[in-house]
């Protein structure tokens, strides 16, 4: 099987591509997980969010999809058939959807806090802003650290990636990089990067294939249900499969950390602030900076 990740077609069970590990079976014991991380970067966890939350939460953004005129509606509502000429949407920040409570009971649900309590040894806040994404037919996510967007408070910071709805590989799941552990040329230049402050395009490169042949690794990739999710810090390379089908895949991203660690001001409080530079005059070109990094 091919799977093409941003601009390369993939084999999976290939040089460039594998399956993810899962680490289900050590749920309860936070000293293996935290090691697991360590080793892989990343835990992949099956059936840790309730299900039946997971899909409390689609309904509402669907329904809201719907009511904006991207959904097809000679299709059921729950196939998210994108309607013609319509592209993805993000939905981060927007509060009358990611601030409902059908949204919040899944990823501020007691399985999720109580997990990032344990792994964490503390008590745990998660930013107020909430990522969520409806990725269309076509699209795509680059290879990136979420490190670029989120890097003023701790670096002691987990994303957990939930997908809201089955996803399997023709609909575009996430995909991490794996390997040479942590690709630190690349954590010590692109890594110490602000997207507000230095106006620098986000993702690291669109090309899976170059970042393998360059830097090593490999990447990794799994089919999703609902309920599973994936978590990983914030020097995890990771992007998406290309949505190969008609319909929307849809997921968030959200963010955990410690109570007593410093918070990235950007993105808490009633009103996160958000990105409130990267938007405004010419961004640098990646290219040009990694050939000025020397990555």
């Amino acid at each position: 099987m091919f799977l093409k990740i941003g601009e390369k077609e993939l084999e999976l069970g290939g040089k460039y591509l594998s399956a993810l590990r899962e680490s289900t079976d050590l749920v309860g014991d936070f000293g293996a997980l935290r090691q697991r991380v360590e080793e892989d970067g990343y835990l992949l966890m099956r059936g840790l969010q309730k299900r039946e939350n997971v899909e409390a939460a689609r309904r509402v953004i669907l329904q809201n999809l719907q009511s904006n005129g991207q959904i097809d509606e000679s299709h059921p509502l729950h196939e998210a058939v994108a309607a013609e000429g319509k592209r993805g949407a993000f939905l981060g920040g927007a509060r009358a959807i990611t601030h409902t409570p059908e949204f919040l009971r899944a990823v501020e649900s007691p399985e999720i806090m109580n997990f990032f309590e344990g792994f964490l040894e503390s008590p745990v806040l998660t930013f107020d802003y909430k990522w969520l994404r409806a990725v269309g037919p076509g699209q795509f996510t680059g290879a990136h650290y979420d490190i670029v967007y989120m890097g003023r408070g701790t670096t002691n910071l987990y994303t957990c990636w939930t997908p809201l709805g089955d996803i399997f590989f023709d609909l575009g799941p996430l995909a991490v990089l794996v390997g040479p552990h942590r690709f630190a040329k690349i954590k010590q230049t692109y890594g110490k990067m602000d997207v507000d402050r230095d106006h620098v395009e986000g993702w690291f490169s669109s090309d899976p294939v170059e970042i393998v042949d360059a830097h090593g690794g490999q990447w990794g990739t799994t089919e999703f249900r609902m309920g599973d999710v994936m978590i990983f810090p914030m020097f995890t390379m990771h992007a998406s499969v290309v949505n190969s089908t008609n319909r929307f895949r849809i997921s968030a991203d959200t963010r955990y950390q410690r109570t007593d660690d410093p918070v990235d001001e950007r993105w808490i409080g009633d009103n996160p602030i958000a990105h409130y530079a990267w938007e405004e005059g010419k961004r640098v070109n990646m290219e040009e900076m990694r050939e000025k990094w020397g990555v």
